[in-house]
Order: C-alpha cells, then structure tokens, then sequence
C-alpha cells in the first residue's frame, strides 16, 4: 500500500504600508492594517473556510480513512483571531476529528535558521507551544520557512525534539534517487525526511487551470491512477502545497474544489492507495539512506534554493541589517521593553525580502503575482525605511535603560518541543546511495 500525504501550508504575511523617507520618525503606522484585513477576509471567504468544511465532509464521509496536514503561520494565526475567528474555529473542527496534523514551524515565517539558531529556537518553541493551546496537541513534525532546509536544520528540529521534517525533494538534492521514500539527513540519528513530490504537487498547484497542459483538464481518477501505478518501492507521494491554491490561486471555476472533492474517493477506490499524516508515515517507515544536504534547500522557484529571498544586494542587506538589529532588541526584551522585538518579529518574514526579488525569468510572474509592490526596489525602499524607524526606537529604548546587564536567556534553557531520547555516539556514515532494496 502507498500512501498520499496532503500537507498544506497557510500563511498570510503583516503587509507594510509603502513607507517613505519623510514618514520615518512621524509614529506613522507600518503595518497596512486595512490592506491585511481585506486580504485575509478574502482568502477566508474563497479558500479556507469552503476547503475546511470540504475537508471535514471527505474524513467524516470516509470515516477517518482521509488524513491530512497543516502548517499554519503565526503571522497567518493572528489575523485570523483579529479579522476571521470563524477561520480558526473551523480548523479545530478538523483537529477534533483526530486525522489531522498539525505542524511546527518558525512563529514568523522567518529566515531565523539562516542567520540566528537562538531566534530560531525561540521562534518554533513559541509557535509549537501555540499550536498546542489551540489545536490540542504538541507538534512533532516539523517544516521551516519555505522548506528550507539543511542538515544543520535537521539536526536543530531533531534537538529540539520533532521526529520529522519536511523538505523539497530537488534534482539536485536527490540525483538518481526517488523523492517517494523516507531517509535520515546526514548527522541526525533519529529524525526522518519526507521529500515533497514536486511533479505531482505542481500537477494541482500549478498546472491544473493551464489550459495549454497536455493533461488539460485532469480527472480526479486520472491524478489517482498515475500515483497507484507509480514503483512498488515507491512507499509514499509527498503532496506539499500552499492551501490558498484552493480558490485563490486556482478559483473555484477551474474545478479546483471538485477535483479536490473527489480525489480521496478515487484514491482510495484504486486499492493501492492510503492516506496519512507526516507523523503516522514517519512511525511506520524507516529511511532507506541518509541524506547529505550541506547547500539550503528549498521548494520555491525552479532553482529550489535561495535566491527567491536572498538572491541580489537588496535581500541580502535587508536581511543582513535586520539581523545585525536582533541583540540589541532582544537587550531591550530582556529588560521588559518587548515592543520592538514583536516588531522586529514581523519584519523578519520572509516576504519581505521575497518582495525584493529581482528575477524575472521562469518565476518572474510568480513573484509579480504575489507582490504588493510596482518594483522590486520599491519593496527594498519601503522596508528599509521601517527599518530605520525600529532602529532609531531601539537606540533610544536602549539609551533609557539602567546601566545593568539585560542579556536575554538562551532558547537552549527552553523547554524542547517534544521529549527527546539522549544522544548516542555517531554510527558511521551511509552515504546517500546504499539503499536498501
């Protein structure tokens, strides 16, 4: 038996206003609130309340034999409780159900592995602790931003207590090898990957509405036959996507909401197919291999690595001033002045620096698409103008504080996600091309 894993990533980022040399200093609001909100009431009106209740028919029609995933954003989970509770109620319906997963990540969509592990650690303990409150249960499968990952991530989310981790499975990250089986990342003695089946996700993200694909329009039973003929050593197919894919990307009049609606009967009707959340694959199957991921990895735009956030100078000085920021608010922080640091927080998302993307190439439109911003250099103008503004608050923040030591505790004192066994010497090393049969 094969198994279908559906995991869907939600997430809605806290829009900038288009800030402007002469608005720094002013105490103008950055965030564009009224931008936000009419945003994510949209995309809870055409996405996730009509799929939530879709999904909930599909588990209580097939009696549970439906299991899916989430990863919901921190950034995501505060609109909702502010514009849209109805949204976060609709997905505790789906947690009581008991077949469905929710995830761990980085509370703010952030670029934290890349650039500060103690931010990181702090970022998916908080969000791991949140998850629980609302949805009952501690995560033990972990994504970062972007599936973004490396082994050093791996090794992080295996400390820190998760049992499995999310990746991209790329050309250049497996070779010869099928992203259809579970492996170990190089160093890790206990957490499993699962790899995203980019052909079959980009068949629904992507390719479904293109009237110029071949497969033009695709039938649920097509879509379930290809993944019940795939190898018999081909255990699991990795269906990662963004869940606004359903009726915001693709509207509802591609037959988007149809084809999702008949898809786990078809599925389930080949007799080779099964469904199960991250966590229940990861319990059942041992790797075949370990996996060496020494270059980040991610699922975005055809190079699946990091240029999409940090690929031209704008990026990377905006990322880099952001973080060269971080102790000084976090020494804020720790001396009870915690205001700049939640809005350093919202400024260390991703899409601000995605924003500033440059290439216009294969995923030139993808970027245009998503940006609020005419240009590229208006996103890199516009935040770094808010920029200025937090960091001329934290010098004066910092000048009114007591000459006393502020130094903000490690995430290493924190509590880990989840209960981990004690390290063990390394076993040497196999490399990523002694499968097993």
């Amino acid at each position: 038996m094969r198994s279908v894993v559906f995991y869907f990533q939600v997430h809605q980022p806290w829009r900038l206003r288009h800030y402007t040399f002469f608005d720094i200093g002013s105490g103008r609001e950055w965030f564009d609130d009224a931008e936000n909100a009419r945003i994510v009431r949209r995309v809870a009106e055409k996405c996730y309340l009509p799929m939530n209740r879709q999904m909930l028919s599909a588990i209580e029609r097939l009696a549970g034999r439906f299991r899916i995933s989430y990863s919901i954003s921190g950034a995501a989970l505060d609109q909702f409780e502010r514009w849209v509770p109805e949204v976060i109620e609709s997905f505790q319906k789906l947690a009581a159900t008991g077949c469905v997963e929710f995830l761990g990540e980085t509370s703010h969509h952030s670029l934290a592995a890349l650039a500060s592990i103690e931010e990181f650690d702090r970022q998916v303990l908080d969000q791991a602790a949140r998850i629980e409150r609302l949805f009952g249960k501690r995560p033990t499968t972990f994504r970062n931003t972007e599936l973004v990952i490396t082994n050093e991530v791996a090794r992080r989310a295996e400390e820190l207590g998760f049992t499995a981790i999310l990746g991209e499975g790329a050309d250049q990250l497996l070779g010869w090898r099928s992203p259809h089986r579970v492996y170990r990342p190089e160093g890790c003695e206990r957490i499993k990957l699962l790899l995203r089946s980019y052909r079959y996700s980009d068949d629904i993200a992507f390719r479904f509405s293109n009237k110029s694909w071949p497969e033009y329009p695709l039938p649920a039973e097509r879509f379930a036959r290809w993944l019940a003929g795939l190898g018999e050593k081909e255990r699991f197919v990795g269906l990662f996507m963004d869940y606004e894919t359903f009726g915001e990307h693709q509207w509802e009049e591609t037959g988007i909401f149809r084809f999702m609606r008949e898809l786990p009967d078809a599925c389930l009707s080949t007799g080779a197919l099964d469904f199960r959340t991250p966590a229940e694959l990861a319990a059942t199957l041992d790797p075949v291999a370990r996996l060496d991921i020494p270059r980040p990895i991610s699922w975005a735009d055809a190079e699946r690595d990091l240029t999409a956030w940090l690929g031209n100078p704008m990026q990377k000085a905006a990322h880099e001033a952001l973080y060269g920021l971080l102790p000084e608010v976090q020494k804020l922080a720790a001396a009870g002045v915690e205001a700049p640091y939640q809005k350093w927080r919202r400024l260390s998302t991703s899409d601000h620096v995605y924003y500033m993307c440059t290439k216009w190439f294969s995923d030139g439109d993808v970027h245009k698409y998503f940006s609020p911003y005419a240009t590229p250099h208006d996103a890199f103008i516009s935040f770094m103008n808010v920029f200025d503004d937090l960091s001329r608050e934290v010098r004066a923040g910092l000048e009114a504080l007591p000459a006393r030591s502020t130094d903000l505790p490690t995430a290493s004192t924190t509590q880990p996600v989840a209960s981990a066994a004690p390290r063990t010497p390394d076993a040497p090393a196999t490399t990523a091309t002694q499968e097993n049969p």
